[in-house]
Parts: structure tokens; C-alpha cells; sequence
């Protein structure tokens, strides 16, 4: 898994590509995420479009980071979720705990209201 960091009016924006299968990319993601919560920077986007594969562990990752952000006043919303990572997440029922979007410009707003 590969991971770039942006900023889109005050909310971080994480790019995620490649495949999310645990092991080390579960380390990555929750380092950057702890360094954002250190930085007060609690209100995070996954962009998942580049994510070409997503095992069990990969949730459980999504889900560290999701309650990482939630325990801290913030939150973890997707954007831009592939089918084969949608279906995944209906299957898990997990698709009722993240709030997904398929336009970033809806994610970002979904932080102001």
C-alpha cells in the first residue's frame, strides 16, 4: 500500500493505492493517522480509488482508523470506493458504519453541516 497526504480546507485528504492487506500498511496508516491526531487534525478522507485490492485485515484497518478518529473528535469518511471494495463492505455490513461518497466535493462538505 502506498499513501500521499493532502489538505483540502482544513480537512486531510489520504490517498491510498496499491493493495491494503495488513502487515506493515497497518502501521503505516495508523502512524499517519495518530501524527494527525497529535497535529489536531481529526477530520480525515480515505480516497480508496487507487486501492486495486482489499483483504479482511485492510478493513480492520479502515476500522482502527475510523475509531482512532472518532475517539479523538474527528472521523474517517471514504470517497470514491471501487465496486469490488463496496461489495466487501455491504457483505461486512460495514457500509453502515462509514460514511461513503463517490465525489470528494460531497465528502468535504459532509464535514461542514
Amino acid at each position: 500500500m502506498n499513501l500521499k497526504e493532502k489538505e483540502m480546507n482544513g480537512i486531510v485528504v489520504l490517498e491510498l493505492s496499491g493493495k491494503v492487506m495488513g502487515g506493515p500498511d497497518a502501521n503505516l496508516l495508523s502512524e499517519k493517522l495518530h501524527e494527525l491526531v497529535d497535529k489536531e487534525k481529526t477530520k480525515v478522507i480515505a480516497d480508496l480509488s487507487k486501492v486495486s485490492w482489499m483483504n479482511s485485515s485492510g478493513l480492520g484497518i479502515l476500522i482502527g482508523g475510523l475509531t482512532t478518529m472518532r475517539n479523538n473528535g474527528g472521523d474517517l469518511k471514504l470517497v470514491n470506493v471501487t465496486d469490488r471494495i463496496k461489495s466487501l463492505l455491504i457483505i461486512t455490513k460495514l457500509i453502515t458504519i462509514f460514511e461513503t461518497f463517490e465525489k470528494m466535493e460531497d465528502a468535504l462538505k459532509s464535514f461542514k453541516a
